[in-house]
């Protein structure tokens, strides 16, 4: 889609929404959800799991407002959800709404590029200029479709308006162009040399979405719908496009950051506009479908045979940023958890933290929404940390 239309698409739809006050009022500013009463947590399971269940306890707190959590396979079954739909009503969380999942995106652009290389149409060690030329400068002449998938590709992130929360929320309904993400990039020296290192971006992503476009001669969006939402029916998945709400029923995302009184508090931040992301970060989703998905994702389902390994392969470099080893694979992620491997991929947008998670086996499955009030922080959030060590134990 060209600029201009995204451009007019954006405002068309600005206008149109009406997302409340943007400020919570003072009953629901930041210290309300702690002094809000302890709702008990829901759970729809025939066998109790008080590790699962602690880990939502008490929501709304400090760092999150909601949870929803699906934990799966032959090691037991738990659905569990805890938390408020929005903080002004007050209201039980809706176990079933639709939230912003982030860079869970990732492993949906990857498993249709994966799907390409299956049929021929993709060549994993090819270079992103051959299919590209126009846009992958000669500088970074060398870079493959792998490495883009795999984050070793040097490609350093595009600039963006703004380097803080607040500034970002003044720039919400912005319409970012694919293509300008990646001139502004690649307008930049290069990180390291490709396959030296590995750098967690959402531009490698960015690329293979256009380069899925390419190829196909297809929009990226109905790609994913017709090689994988469709087929799994995955109803309440969708990318948004330039549309900034979360269609459909939705728990409330909340951010802290100062207000316009200078004074630090939760916005609401449901409506949010995420072109910034595109490939790599706009997806919509539910835990149900998420569950669906990882399920038919991990008992080989969605990339077939020897691609399949691609997901669950880490390269053998350092991380650019700590030095340790690398942690990411092609559109998966990896740590070691209660003595054993888990794969997945977690994702983040203001006022929303997602994850998928699986043994490599499929054996215990793991889908979580926490509507965090730090979510894109340094850390990762408390309550979004306690889910994974109760489905899988300790690092």
């Amino acid at each position: 889609m060209k600029n201009t239309t995204r451009a007019l698409l954006a405002a068309a739809l600005v206008l149109g929404v009406t997302a409340g006050p943007a400020v919570l009022p003072a009953t629901a500013s930041a210290a309300s959800p702690a002094s809000l009463a302890c709702p008990a947590v829901s759970a729809r399971s025939a066998h109790p799991d008080p590790a699962l269940e602690a880990a939502v306890a008490c929501l709304p707190s400090a760092d999150a407002t909601a949870a929803l959590v699906r934990v799966g396979g032959a090691e037991g079954v738990w659905r569990g959800s805890s938390g408020v739909h929005d903080l002004e009503s007050g209201r039980p969380a809706d176990p079933t709404a639709r939230f912003r999942a982030g860079s869970v995106t990732k492993v949906f652009t990857a498993a249709v590029a994966l799907q390409l290389a299956a049929e021929g149409t993709v060549d994993l060690d090819r270079t992103a200029r051959s299919y590209l030329p126009e846009l992958i400068p000669a500088s970074y002449g060398e870079v493959t479709v792998r490495q883009l998938l795999n984050h070793t590709h040097g490609i350093p992130a595009p600039d963006f308006p703004g380097t803080t929360v607040e500034e970002a929320y003044a720039n919400r309904f912005r319409v970012h162009d694919p293509e300008d993400m990646v001139r502004s990039a690649v307008s930049k020296e290069r990180e390291f040399a490709p396959g030296e290192r590995q750098h967690y971006l959402n531009i490698g992503y960015t690329v293979a979405g256009l380069l899925i476009e390419r190829v196909t001669g297809d929009s990226y969006e109905h790609q994913v719908t017709r090689r994988i939402l469709k087929p799994l029916g995955l109803c309440d998945t969708y990318l948004p496009g330039t549309d900034p709400r979360i269609v459909g029923p939705h728990n409330h995302g909340y951010q802290t950051m100062r207000l316009d009184d200078g004074t630090t508090g939760l916005r609401d931040v449901s409506v949010w506009g995420t072109t910034d992301g595109w490939a790599a970060g706009d997806i919509v989703s539910t835990t149900a479908d998420l569950e669906r998905f990882t399920q038919a994702l991990f008992g080989g389902r969605v990339v077939r045979g020897p691609l399949w390994e691609e997901m669950l392969t880490l390269p053998k470099v350092a991380d650019f940023k700590s030095g340790g080893p690398a942690a990411y694979s092609v559109g998966l992620s990896m740590k070691k958890l209660g003595g054993r491997e888990v794969w997945g991929k977690t994702g983040g947008r203001w006022g929303y933290n997602t994850a998928i998670a699986s043994t490599r086996d499929g054996s215990r499955t793991l889908v979580y929404s926490v509507n965090s009030t730090n979510a894109k922080g340094q850390d990762m959030n408390e309550v979004a940390q306690n889910i994974m060590v109760a489905a899988y134990g300790r690092p």
